[in-house]
């Protein structure tokens, strides 16, 4: 019997506040040993990092597979010979996004994106800026049109979240639900309205 080959995900780490999501949701891709990842770390997201939850660019590294650098545009996941299930950007600044919407793929994150979308892959990007301005606005369209998914991380104060760790797990498993990834006790799934009032 032959080994089956581990899926692929790749995840890019741009320079938005909001590291924690790339943070919380590459401990949960280390614990599966069905999947293996892909990291891209942009400057900015090294040192937004630093100043957000206190680690640096080794401890991000630590917990991939695989490690590329942003700066690497000829690396094996800029081509869309390398198979993989997709791609998420976590979080996505509005300077990654502008690039992926209109194509300018001057560094690996918006290269491997760009491939992404031209081989009709799936591509998450957890847009972080508020509030949004019409560029803005224009961009995520764009990305949209192209075939993005555009998954601000909104908390669900429906699902009786208690601590900000609660609310960054649930939109981790959120995330990662689109990618058909197994994961515990992240989301509180939605019961429905009858069983929600239950508990009143």
């Amino acid at each position: 019997m032959t080994e089956q080959k581990k899926k692929r995900l790749i995840v890019a780490v741009s320079g938005a506040t909001g590291t924690v999501y790339a943070w919380q949701l590459l401990k949960v891709m280390a614990e599966m040993d069905d999947w293996e990842t892909h990291l891209v770390l942009s400057n900015a997201a090294v040192l937004t990092a630093r100043q957000e939850l206190g680690i640096g660019q080794n401890d991000f590294e630590s917990l991939a597979d695989e490690v590329h650098a942003n700066r690497d545009i000829g690396a094996k996941i800029a081509s869309g010979s390398f198979l993989v299930e997709g791609m998420i950007v976590v979080p996505c600044s509005m300077k990654s996004l502008s690039a992926i919407a209109n194509g300018l793929s001057d560094n690996l994150i918006a290269r491997a994106a760009d491939v992404i979308l031209k081989q009709r892959r799936k591509l998450v990007m957890v847009t972080r800026e508020t509030p949004l301005n019409l560029i803005h606005l224009r961009n995520m369209t764009a990305a949209t049109e192209a075939g993005a998914i555009i998954f601000p991380p909104v908390p669900a104060f429906y699902a009786d979240l208690e601590t900000l760790d609660d609310m960054v797990g649930h939109t981790v498993g959120r995330i990662l639900d689109l990618f058909g990834v197994e994961h515990k006790g992240l989301v509180n799934r939605w019961p429905g309205i009858s069983d929600a009032l239950k508990k009143d």
